[in-house]
């Protein structure tokens, strides 16, 4: 009896630190894409620069990378390489700190974004700097390719 009610014991406690193990780790990873996308919209403003991964200028992927580095995830230096590491998420399931991906130069992933909600992203705009832009904005709905969830 006294092996039962030991067994029993461990079989609940594997079972629930797997349950709410997960649990944590679905919280961090919410919270560090909440971050990120807080931590864009702060640098509105700043400018484009080719490369730049500073707040001295930022290009698309360098200001995605800053963001989510401050946030406390590492990603990879471009667009292109961002969007073939990291899990695919329907354009209808976006949550905020996902990351948008579009193609501006005709040759697949050229620029990335950081969803915001209520079908707006921040990005590092070569024209205007950091800024937020519709999902819905005539150029940006023809451009999009997908969006992924680090």
């Amino acid at each position: 009896m006294k092996k039962l009610v030991t067994m029993t014991v461990l079989a609940m406690t594997v079972l629930f630190s797997g349950i709410f193990g997960s649990i944590e780790t679905e919280a961090a990873s919410i919270n560090h894409r909440v971050k990120a996308a807080d931590i864009g919209i702060k640098h509105i403003g700043v400018k484009y620069v080719y490369g730049g991964t500073t707040t001295k200028g930022f290009d698309c992927s360098g200001f995605v990378g800053y963001s989510f580095k401050k946030a406390g995830k590492t990603l990879p230096r471009t667009a292109a390489k961002t969007y073939k590491n990291c899990p695919k998420v329907s354009k209808n399931n976006l949550k905020k700190g996902d990351l948008v991906f579009f193609n501006t130069t005709g040759k697949g992933v050229s620029h990335v974004g950081i969803y915001i909600g209520s079908n707006k992203f921040v990005h590092a705009s070569s024209s205007k700097g950091v800024k937020i832009d519709s999902m819905s904005n005539s150029y940006w709905k023809k451009k999009y390719l997908g969006a992924k969830r680090v």
